[in-house]
């Protein structure tokens, strides 16, 4: 207890600013912009709440000195781990702890128990055990991390506490990779809040120097201050970004149990269909879907002997892998590029994305994580109708992406990338790009010759896309002034290109 007249060394939850209240300035945008914002963007699953983000607190610091509802303290399974949070709960709260952690007779990875704060400003403990990470059992882990997070806040809304105090869970001791971690942390929090929000008013993540940088990296992710940074931090989510719940979802766990293992796919769907039986599958290798070896498929599909709905199957499970891929990786190199970013809408109201051909030095970058690039960008974009505004001004040798790239692209891309793609504007074009484009569009790619229109100026471009719903690259609008004349900002309405 402290000395009478002495300050406090606790530290009230009330007075700490939300995660909400740290960007006022994003959060005072007009709501016109707010509107238009929403409505010309794909949404983040983690949408902005404003609610939601008053009840989150980042704060660097001791949990234990949290004036909070209930703390949280990670430890081994025996209750007796020595880390740097437990010690300092232990410090404060004094010999009566230990006491009472003997009744409880351990706790497994995963759980969650209860205790009396003693000492402690928090009127309870609530302690869990963390998982040991290793590589090989990395989902077994993420269920356990899960887990923690998870029983603890559903033991914070059964004894109806009002504010919850996180440690960071997953200590150094154990080896958990503190941003993998940190993922699971902010989805589990941010899906309960979701579900269980008005059973709890504050949530605290106490965090050291070293953490306190991933967090607020991760952080904008899942709790998004505003739809700018909802959509700023969407091209950053993980491929697995859970269930419902946010718990980790294990594709390989789930097994298609089918009558006629052998029998080709054709049949047992047929056979489905009049027994009204759910058949559908999620297992992608080839063992769970009974398929043989790929070598074998690929032979079949140069045979014609596969069904374009096995064909369909498969480019489908190529192309998830791809994105699992992009979400995964860390492509900033490219991204800051910026030779590929959405602008506004066309006259149509379509979604338009620009093509920098001047900003993709292709001699100098690793073009596979440029098509990751491609694929993470647009993979949102692509689920609705769209258009791309290639600028291929002043653009070299070293800037033309060739013929084998493109069709690669082509051939990985979703279905839906092709269905939704309603024109692509070629923008001062080249005779050498014009008959380039021809060739390509010609054998190389089917379906795509009619949507291509070669613009020679911005004025054509701007019968079909209002000036002001596209970002222009300075030097594009140079070089159109120059060789055209300057643009005006409003033109009359004419029909599309």
């Amino acid at each position: 207890m402290d000395p009478l007249g002495a300050p406090s060394q606790f530290v009230d939850v009330d007075t700490l600013p939300s995660w909400g209240n740290s960007w006022e300035d994003e959060l005072n945008t007009s709501d016109t912009a707010a509107e238009t914002f929403q409505e010309d963007t794909i949404r983040s699953p983690f949408l902005y709440n404003k609610d939601i983000n008053g009840k989150v607190i980042l704060w660097k610091g001791d949990v234990a000195l949290l004036n909070c509802t209930a703390i949280v303290n990670t430890s081994n399974e025996n209750l007796t781990d020595k880390n740097p949070v437990s010690d300092s709960i232990f410090m404060l709260a004094g010999p009566d702890l230990k006491e009472d952690l003997q009744k409880l007779k351990g706790c497994r990875t995963g759980e969650a128990k209860l205790t009396k704060g003693f000492n402690l400003a928090a009127r309870f403990i609530i302690h869990t055990v963390g998982p040991k990470y290793k590589s090989r059992y990395r989902t077994a882990a993420e269920s356990s991390l899960y887990s923690c997070y998870r029983n603890v806040l559903q033991l914070a809304k059964e004894q109806s506490m009002s504010s919850v105090g996180f440690c960071v869970i997953n200590s150094a001791k154990r080896g958990y990779p503190l941003e993998d971690a940190t993922h699971i942390a902010l989805r589990t929090v941010r899906r309960f809040l979701e579900i269980h929000g008005e059973t709890i008013e504050k949530v605290v993540f106490a965090v050291s120097e070293l953490e306190e940088a991933t967090y607020q990296k991760l952080l904008p992710l899942y709790f998004p201050r505003s739809l700018k940074e909802e959509y700023r931090s969407l091209p950053y989510l993980p491929a697995d970004i859970g269930n419902a719940e946010g718990e980790p979802v294990v594709p390989e766990r789930q097994i298609r149990i089918c009558e006629k293992p052998g029998a080709p796919e054709d049949t047992q769907e047929e056979e489905a269909e009049g027994l009204g039986v759910d058949l559908s599958f999620i297992g992608s290798h080839a063992f769970a879907r009974m398929e043989g070896d790929i070598d074998k498929q690929r032979r079949l599909i140069l045979q014609g002997q596969l069904s374009e709905a096995a064909l369909q199957k498969q480019h489908q499970r190529n192309y998830n892998r791809w994105l699992c891929q992009a979400r995964s990786e860390d492509l900033s190199d490219i991204a800051s590029l910026k030779a590929l970013y959405q602008t506004g809408v066309d006259n149509c109201g379509r979604t338009v994305m620009v093509v920098v051909g001047r900003n993709i030095p292709v001699t100098l970058i690793d073009m596979d994580k440029a098509l990751l690039y491609f694929i993470h960008v647009m993979d949102h974009i692509a689920v609705k109708e769209y258009v791309l505004v290639y600028f291929h001004t002043l653009t070299s040798e070293y800037n033309h992406l060739d013929s084998d790239f493109l069709k690669k692209l082509y051939d990985v891309v979703d279905v839906k990338y092709k269905r939704n793609l309603k024109a692509v504007y070629f923008v001062h074009p080249t005779f050498r790009s014009k008959v380039s484009t021809w060739f390509f569009t010609t054998f190389s790619v089917s379906g795509l010759k009619d949507k291509i229109h070669h613009v020679d100026s911005l004025h054509q471009l701007f019968s079909a896309i209002s000036p002001e719903q596209i970002d222009f690259p300075p030097f594009v609008l140079e070089y159109d002034a120059r060789e055209n004349g300057p643009y005006y900002t409003s033109y009359p309405p004419s029909p599309d290109l």
